[in-house]
């Protein structure tokens, strides 16, 4: 076979990726990630997997420990005081849902042109900027026998003498606690909710009314659809706030006469009793019955709304669909390198 009867082989351009790699951007994003993510390692997770493992030891501060396995999480369930303090949640949770209610009433009133609405929202959203300290020293005072709530009472026909002790009768002292905790954080729910409502499209109250809807059948179909994503938000955050009451019980009464939260029998294991092993345990199982509490709510909420969609999250939901096949067939078809045949095109040369 002589040299000219073979064929010169035909030069093919070997495809690569032209663009080189930023590697200075890169570092800088990895660089800004690295600083938060080491925080929340070194001051959040790390503690927290300390604790897990100080639940299993009987031990202090300073000294020895002992290896007492679920001792500890027995304890907290079997422990009168822990128990009868984990009770004292439900006056929270209920003081929850009253406050929430009360939002509800007070922001679908100024979510619309009221006269003096902005000062109104003011003064609703004025006790949340004060210190949860400083809120319990006002109430403590407020509470105080023959003082201020004492006295607007009289001021309405009541006798001192007929008065309970709001902040030591055991009957009342914990609902005076829950009306603290209902007047510093009412405001924070109420802006949430008039954000929410405001956002809704004015046109379809315009529609309400001309269909012959009421102010509550517009609440019901309307408002209330419309802003069920910050209503099951501010009902979990509420009834998870409940479950971990601190600032008041400790400020206003320091746990006396049977206020004393489960937040605050906590503090006292730990830092008075130095039992650091229960209080480990008390934390891991609050933690536990919050996520519990978190996830029940969202399964009713889920439920609850399950009716509520007008067709536009489904449509959503069908685009995003579309979306990501779309993508996927076009990562299929795409070319190995940048500037390169596609799969497709290398599979039929």
């Amino acid at each position: 076979m002589t040299a000219a009867a073979v064929a010169p082989t035909e030069e093919v351009e070997v495809p690569f990726n032209k663009q080189p790699r930023d590697w200075r951007r890169a570092g800088i994003i990895v660089a800004f990630c690295a600083v938060p993510v080491a925080l929340l390692v070194i001051f959040t997770y790390w503690p927290f997997g300390s604790m897990i493992g100080y639940s299993f030891y009987k031990m202090k501060y300073i000294g020895p420990r002992q290896w007492v396995g679920l001792k500890n999480y027995i304890d907290v369930f079997t422990r009168p005081d822990t128990l009868s303090s984990l009770k004292l949640s439900l006056y929270y949770m209920a003081g929850a849902l009253i406050q929430v209610a009360l939002a509800l009433y007070l922001s679908s009133i100024l979510a619309f042109k009221v006269r003096c609405g902005n000062a109104f929202k003011a003064i609703y959203f004025f006790p949340y900027l004060i210190n949860g300290i400083a809120v319990g020293f006002i109430f403590k005072f407020f509470y105080t026998r023959g003082y201020v709530f004492d006295t607007v009472l009289q001021w309405c026909g009541f006798q001192l003498d007929n008065l309970p002790y709001w902040l030591k009768d055991q009957s009342v002292n914990n609902w005076s606690l829950v009306g603290a905790s209902i007047w510093r954080y009412l405001g924070q729910n109420v802006i949430l909710f008039i954000g929410a409502m405001m956002s809704i499209d004015q046109s379809l109250y315009e529609a309400a009314e001309i269909d012959g809807a009421n102010k509550f059948q517009q609440f019901r179909h309307i408002i209330l659809p419309g802003i069920k994503t910050i209503l099951v938000l501010n009902i979990i955050l509420s009834i998870t706030g409940s479950l971990s009451a601190f600032e008041g019980p400790y400020v206003i009464t320091t746990g006396a006469n049977g206020t004393a939260t489960y937040f605050v029998r906590m503090d006292r294991i730990a830092h008075t009793s130095q039992k650091v092993g229960l209080a480990s345990a008390m934390a891991i199982v609050l933690l536990i019955i919050i996520l519990i509490c978190a996830l029940l709510q969202q399964m009713f909420f889920t439920y609850v709304f399950k009716d509520a969609d007008d067709g536009v999250e489904k449509a959503k939901k069908k685009a995003a669909k579309i979306e990501r096949k779309r993508q996927r067939l076009a990562k299929k078809n795409a070319p190995i390198f940048k500037n390169g045949p596609s799969n497709k095109e290398q599979a039929v040369a």
